[in-house]
């Protein structure tokens, strides 16, 4: 019996078997005798989750369209199909073919946040492969992964062969080639990590030794391979507007997170947010011209038939002709009856003015992330917004209809005091006043406020910072939650410490933290992300068992002189620019928009940056 004819046999005993199917429109089917290559595309998630991510149709399309390669889609299964696997004695499988996992020749993972990891680990033990990279022969695929946090891939070091660093349009073609070439001369497994550890933005982990000190920090990283890099720089595309892009992407057979026509209009981000990884590692900002983001949008449109075009970027508004684009792509959308989303709007009259032609008389929520609740801490942060911006942006938008607001906030930034928790108290009772003041009503307006723990990040200036400790967390909470219940009309939510501990461990990890993950897993850690799935205490009783103190990466202070885990990895960002920022960050003084004035991060050293164009 066919594992395809097995798996429909298990369907009618789970909750959701679209996600198990396949076959959906613009599904790629090819004859497997063709192919060279089979690579498998792993979201570390359920079905859903990874169908909302775009990374996937790109990397599906792109590599699809070479002849010699076939790449497949796996998931992470829901606990109900899991179990039933696990009970059939049945194997991890493909979307497309219904095959085994451990039947293709690489299967690579996006690595879109720290929790995810466990599922990678149960992912592989799903697929009957065995966890670490020195465990496995050639005949096991090739484990790689790529996405943001590839950046500091170091506590999945012993388990990946390989890992993709920066843009990956250009470069897995290139892998896929230089993988079918290998397999035609017949080598062994190290002559092709060899190959790929001369590809630009390819990092081997084995190839390189970090050596510690009786303190537990790195000493030295040794190389291991003659010919790998020092460092590995991470891939760049130059140019976006030629970049291949799918326009027939794969519409879910149930509904996705985000279950909409997406187009990527910019990448990069120049605003210089402290905090933020993405604005560092998607440096520099590269732009689609308007004429191919309309092309795109109404190809995509027609070639999925979904309702609703939504808009990627870190900041939309940063697009250099985002005016004449949103309103040539508002007309596009009322012609074609499809809703459009701009999701990073500024709070300025031109958003307004499109919101207010988007939403009309119906007006969904509005969102804003001010960050910090006061302006010395924003100044700390670089986030470039006033009170005047907030308090102006908040009555025009009560002015024009919106009942229903969230702001979002950052706790236990660097620097922060009470006064800056009370900025966040005081931001909400000022907001509650304008609407006040404006309707003369108070009962139907709803002000959310939602804050979120701080976690330093690599690449980063605060990468050096400590993280808050839980009962440093737990008291801010209950400080804002007590506050914030004397407002009418506002709502207080956060997000757990214990998640945010166990990320913040990871963003800043090494390879000891491996054997923990693995034992983790062992014990029944997995959905780490998912609130109602997180076993806190079962992640601390596998650190107790692997000797690991997670104190040790989540609330420790670096120096600047410190080798870091990831410092491996070359961003095209200089560390000297990362502590000038964090320097200016303690001198709370902002740094300006690099869209404005080039600020020397290091950047225009690998890629030209050009301000041509750019308001």
């Amino acid at each position: 019996m066919t594992l395809s004819i097995q798996l429909d046999k298990l369907l009618m005993r789970v909750e959701k078997p679209g996600r198990y199917i396949g076959g959906e429109l613009n599904t790629v089917k090819k004859d497997l005798s063709n192919i060279r290559t089979r690579f498998g595309f792993a979201f570390p998630d359920t079905y859903e989750i990874g169908m909302s991510y775009l990374g996937l149709q790109i990397i599906y399309h792109i590599l699809n369209k070479v002849d010699s390669v076939y790449c497949e889609r796996i998931f992470a299964p829901a606990e109900d199909m899991e179990s039933l696997l696990r009970a059939e004695g049945l194997p991890l499988f493909t979307l497309e073919t219904k095959s085994p996992i451990r039947d293709l020749d690489i299967l690579g993972f996006t690595l879109q946040y720290e929790l995810s990891y466990s599922n990678i680990v149960n992912m592989l033990n799903l697929g009957g492969i065995p966890y670490k990279s020195k465990d496995r022969d050639a005949s096991y695929p090739f484990i790689a992964a790529g996405g943001p946090c590839a950046f500091n891939s170091e506590p999945l070091a012993e388990i990946l062969d390989f890992i993709m660093v920066g843009d990956g349009e250009e470069v897995l073609p290139q892998i896929c080639e230089a993988h079918k070439s290998w397999k035609e001369s017949g080598s062994d497994k190290e002559t092709f990590l060899r190959t790929l550890a001369e590809i630009d933005g390819v990092y081997v982990p084995k190839f390189y030794t970090p050596v510690y000190n009786d303190d537990g920090k790195i000493i030295e990283i040794k190389k291991n391979y003659d010919k790998a890099p020092d460092r590995v720089e991470k891939r760049i595309l130059d140019d976006l507007d030629l970049a291949e892009f799918p326009e027939k992407t794969i519409v879910p057979l149930i509904e996705a997170v985000h279950d909409r026509a997406v187009i990527e209009i910019f990448r990069g981000c120049t605003r210089g947010c402290r905090f933020c990884q993405a604005g560092i590692i998607y440096r520099p900002v590269r732009e689609r011209t308007k004429e191919t983001i309309k092309n795109m949008a109404l190809n995509q449109l027609a070639e999925t038939g979904h309702e609703e075009l939504s808009l990627l970027s870190l900041s939309t508004s940063d697009h250099s002709q985002i005016e004449p684009l949103v309103e040539e792509l508002m007309a596009i959308c009322k012609e074609n009856n499809v809703s459009l989303s701009l999701p990073s709007l500024r709070l300025d009259s031109f958003s307004f003015k499109v919101l207010q032609d988007i939403q009309g008389y119906k007006k969904s929520g509005l969102t804003f992330a001010p960050e910090a609740g006061s302006q010395r801490l924003r100044d700390v942060i670089n986030k470039t917004i006033t009170d005047d911006d907030i308090y102006n942006g908040m009555e025009q938008a009560i002015r024009l209809g919106w009942t229903s607001i969230k702001l979002y906030f950052m706790i236990g930034l660097p620097t922060e005091t009470y006064e800056d928790l009370d900025g966040i108290v005081e931001i909400a009772k000022n907001i509650t006043a304008i609407n006040y003041n404006v309707t003369g009503k108070r009962g139907r307006f709803n002000l959310s406020v939602s804050v979120s723990n701080f976690v330093p990040k690599a690449h980063t200036p605060f990468q050096w910072v400590p993280q808050d400790t839980a009962d440093t967390f737990h008291k801010k909470h209950q400080y804002l939650r007590d506050k914030l219940k004397s407002i009418k009309g506002v709502s207080f939510n956060y997000h757990g410490t214990d998640p945010s501990h166990l990320e913040a461990v990871f963003a800043r990890g090494d390879r000891r933290l491996c054997d923990t993950l693995i034992k983790a897993v062992e014990l029944g850690c997995k959905f780490d992300g998912w609130r109602e799935h997180l076993k806190y205490d079962i992640w601390m009783k596998a650190f107790l068992e692997t000797g690991i103190d997670p104190d040790f990466y989540a609330h420790r202070e670096r120096s600047y002189d410190e080798i870091l885990p990831w410092d491996i990895i070359d961003t095209g960002v200089t560390k000297e620019f990362l502590i000038a920022e964090n320097n200016k960050s303690l001198r709370e003084e902002q740094s300006s928009d690099c869209r404005l004035s080039c600020i020397g991060c290091g950047i225009n050293s690998r890629v030209e940056c050009t301000m041509e164009g750019i308001k």
